[in-house]
Order: C-alpha cells, then structure tokens, then sequence
C-alpha cells in the first residue's frame, strides 16, 4: 500500500513541484500567483486541445514527445523511493537509468532538428553541448558511489551509503551539491535557462518545444517536470536515513520535495540568468564536484592519512 502511494506521489510530484516554483517567484515579485496545482490545471487543458503539426516534419517529430514521456515513466520506475525498493531492480540498473534520460533527451533534440527551423537547431546545439558535460559528471558520481559501497544497483548503493559513517558524509555531501546543480540544468532554470522568456535567441530548453502543441506539449513539460523530481529523489535517497517508518521517510520526502521547488523559486527570484557564454563555466562545476568526490573516495580507501 505505501508502495503504490510513493508512486502515486511521484508521478503527480511535477505538478506539485512546478506549481509551487510559481507561487515562490509570485510572491516575490509582490503577486497573488497562479493556484499551486495550476500545472495540473494546463495540462488537462493541453490535453483537450488539438494539434498544429508543420507538414515538414516526419514520424520523429510525432514521436517525440511521447518517447520522452514514456522514458522518463521508465527511468521512474528504476529508481527506489526513500525506505521503498524500486519497481525494476537489478544489478546495473543506474547504468540503464542514465541511458533512459540519454535516450529521452536524444529524441527531445532530434525532434526540434526535424522541423527544419533554425532557432529550435540551435536550441538542439545548446543542449547537446551542455549535455556532454552533464552526462559524464552524472556517470563519475553514481560511478564513485558504487565504487565505495561495492555495489551496482540503486537500492543497494543507497543502503549502504545510509549505514556508513565518516568520511561518507563528506561524499554526500559533494554528491548533494554536484546533484542540485544537475537538477537546475536538466531543468532548465535559472542561472542556465529562463523558463518563463520567449527571446529565442537566449532559450535551450523552451525553444525546442515551440513547433509542440496540444497533447504533445503537455508530454514534453510534464516529461521536463517528472527529470526534476527524479532528480530530486536521488537527493532524498542520499539524505533520508534508513530505519525511519513508512510515514515518516514518506513526509520527509514530501518536505524535501518542497524545499527543493523552493530553493529553485528563491533561485530564480534573487538571482539573474548567465550569459550563455559563462553557462559552460557553472556546470563544469559539476564535473569538478564530480572527479573531487571521485579522488575522495580512492583516497581513503588507499588508507586514507595513514
């Protein structure tokens, strides 16, 4: 019963999050603010709403929003929740969990490429090149996790990461820091993207989806939303110690889920968004995070100050 309330929470986690990421930004502006579930909200509306599909386009721009929901469902069920095992679980499993997000934001871009138009080309180019550093920062960390617990499966890593101590905790928390700044770039936010502009020529993430319409654009920002819980999943999994009971490991994912879109509202509200040319800079940080938790861990286990 928790089992299907955590996936319940999960998946209906992005319109929660996203919701209270506007409300944040609304009342620092000094505005009243959309209702928290207005996400919801648009994306029935999408739902009910006809398509306007370019005749230059072929089946990969029709398919691409609904391969990118449907991996992003997929990389879900692979990760376990806080005191919760995961759906799908196997030795591995982060390997095919960080091919799952490769492959939905393959068709993500290829799909922009495919209407021909230059601005979402270039919203294409931005991505992958972001992307090439993410990824491999995303693979080091998860690397160096297994490389300290001895395992490979999500489940176990996180077990095993919660029952040790030392300079464990030194390791959570550069994996804590290296995560949030994946979670504000794969989320498209501020400081690396500005969800809210529509000057192309400064957008990654939203100029991709601008030929998108109906139920494929509600696919495309649900999809957007469900990266960043998972992402934040996989920061309460670093945090949430094992032990707790059901009730209580579920309320204090709920309250970091919130702290969480609060941060990002914070972030977004005091802070301005990088010049394109400094974006690089800020998520090589992740790289950087990445490789220092990497020579932590093959410090200490080579004995460390001995």
């Amino acid at each position: 019963m928790l089992r299907i309330i955590y996936l319940l929470l999960l998946f209906l986690a992005p319109f929660y999050f996203l919701g209270l990421i506007n409300r944040v930004k609304a009342m620092w502006a000094g505005r009243r603010g959309a209702p928290l579930l207005q996400p919801f909200w648009e994306f029935l509306k999408l739902l009910k709403k006809g398509q306007v599909i370019s005749t230059t386009t072929t089946f990969v721009f029709r398919s691409g929003a609904t391969i990118n929901i449907a991996a992003m469902t997929f990389a879900a069920l692979l990760l376990p929740m806080p005191q919760q095992r995961a759906v799908i679980t196997f030795p591995g499993d982060f390997v095919l969990f960080a091919a799952v997000l490769g492959l939905a934001k393959f068709f993500l871009v290829i799909s922009a490429l495919d209407t021909g138009s230059s601005f979402e080309g270039m919203g294409a180019s931005r991505e992958v090149t972001f992307s090439t550093i993410i990824e491999p920062a995303f693979f080091t960390l998860i690397g160096s996790l297994a490389l300290i617990t001895g395992q490979t499966s999500f489940e176990l890593i996180f077990t095993a990461l919660n029952y040790s101590s030392g300079y464990t905790i030194l390791v959570k928390s550069l994996c804590l820091v290296s995560l949030f700044i994946m979670l504000l770039s794969e989320g498209a936010r501020v400081p690396i993207d500005d969800p809210n502009t529509h000057l192309e020529l400064t957008m990654i993430h939203e100029v991709m989806i601008l030929d998108h319409s109906g139920p494929d654009l509600a696919f495309m920002i649900y999809a957007s939303g469900l990266k960043m819980v998972l992402i934040v999943t996989l920061l309460a999994n670093l945090i949430i110690p094992k032990g707790l009971g059901g009730e209580e490991s579920l309320l204090l994912y709920f309250l970091l889920l919130s702290a969480a879109s609060i941060g990002i509202g914070l972030i977004e509200s005091l802070t301005a968004r990088l010049r394109m040319s400094h974006v690089p800079q800020f998520i090589l940080l992740m790289t950087a995070l990445s490789l220092t938790t990497f020579a932590v861990i093959i410090f200490f286990l080579r004995g460390g100050f001995k």
